[in-house]
């Protein structure tokens, strides 16, 4: 199918083709695509209050809160539904839940592969399935990301606890990447459409761990594009110079967080959250005193695609500028390393 943003010999003659309309200028947001409509959140919707469940929208961009349903005795059909809505709303939150460890692990195996954090170890639970992050041991996660895109295959959801909370502040605010996209002008979506960015654990205090991922990546389920890069993992545009890879990393990062994008949610201890990795970052307002413990079970085997990319790996010249290269230089030649 031909992209209607692109002329062709059609287009040519007397008269100007007219211009496209460009939503982006205007205060309501472009018509979604795929799954995730109103049609589409309508039929989840309806699914669940058939049995009984109460579905509350948090806001405009994502988010739903969900009560009614016990998720420590939930069944396979019930955890199904569940995951149609996950797909619909990106972010759920389910109040008052009483899941002990096992229940929390079994619920996650039911979407999934788990793994634990591959570099940040559990303060006070020991477990090869649930990652653990304590206030009072330095796991506030406040910058926005998408969890664990430094690796090749990243988390498909995850699958939060809140074991105890603050009384006041500690909120989550999450962000819509579909919507991240959608809000682009028509020339930045098709640049970033044929460009890769490199992610690394540099946080984490690895930066040899590193992946390459489509800038633009399509949504498995839904179809619909996702921005995918983020300022906690994402380190550099491949195709751009270091310095053009700054520029436009900085003010991605910073768009995809346009309060237009996002809901802000505020805890309370039991509450289970689950989001979709492909298509959210998170970000953890550092605003409290006390402790905050979150217990997190992360279903993964994730495969970001999108287009190929347009252009070769950026090559730099010979010079003291290169050093900002040598990282991506290293993973490029492992690649090829790797591939004989």
């Amino acid at each position: 199918m031909p992209d209607p943003r692109r002329a062709t010999d059609a287009d040519v003659g007397d008269e100007p083709a007219p211009a496209p309309p460009t939503p982006w200028l205007s205060d309501a947001p472009p018509p979604p695509v795929g799954r995730a409509t109103g049609a589409g959140i309508a039929a989840s919707t309806a699914r669940a209050e058939a049995l009984g469940w109460g579905i509350e929208r948090l806001g405009p961009a994502l988010g739903a809160e969900v009560r009614g349903v016990d998720l420590a005795h939930a069944d396979a059909e019930a955890l199904d539904l569940v995951g149609d809505l996950l797909v619909d709303h990106l972010v759920l939150l389910f109040p008052d839940q009483s899941l002990d460890l096992d229940q929390h692990v079994a619920i996650g195996r039911h979407f999934g592969p788990l793994a634990n954090h591959p570099n940040l170890v559990n303060p006070f639970t020991p477990h090869d399935e649930v990652f653990e992050l304590a206030a009072s041991a330095g796991g506030i996660a406040d910058e926005w990301h998408t969890d664990l895109t430094f690796l090749a295959e990243p988390a498909v959801m995850s699958i939060l606890r809140m074991v105890r909370s603050p009384q006041i502040g500690g909120d989550t605010m999450w962000t819509n990447l579909h919507l991240a996209y959608d809000h682009l002008s028509a020339p930045l979506q098709d640049l970033v459409r044929g460009l890769t960015a490199l992610h690394d654990a540099q946080p984490h205090g690895r930066p040899e761990q590193m992946t390459i991922h489509p800038v633009v990546r399509v949504h498995p389920v839904t179809g619909r594009p996702a921005l995918y890069v983020n300022e906690h993992f994402t380190r550099r545009i491949v195709e751009l110079s270091a310095p053009e890879s700054d520029l436009l990393l900085r003010y991605l990062t910073s768009w995809v967080h346009d309060p237009r994008f996002t809901v802000r949610y505020r805890w309370s201890e039991g509450t289970i959250a689950m989001w979709d990795n492909r298509a959210t970052q998170h970000y953890v307002l550092n605003d409290f005193e006390g402790e905050r413990i979150i217990q997190r079970v992360t279903v993964m085997g994730d495969r970001p695609e999108g287009e190929p990319p347009r252009w070769a790996p950026w090559t730099a010249p010979r010079g003291a500028a290169t050093r900002h290269d040598w990282a991506l230089q290293r993973h490029l030649r492992s690649i090829a390393q790797e591939r004989g």
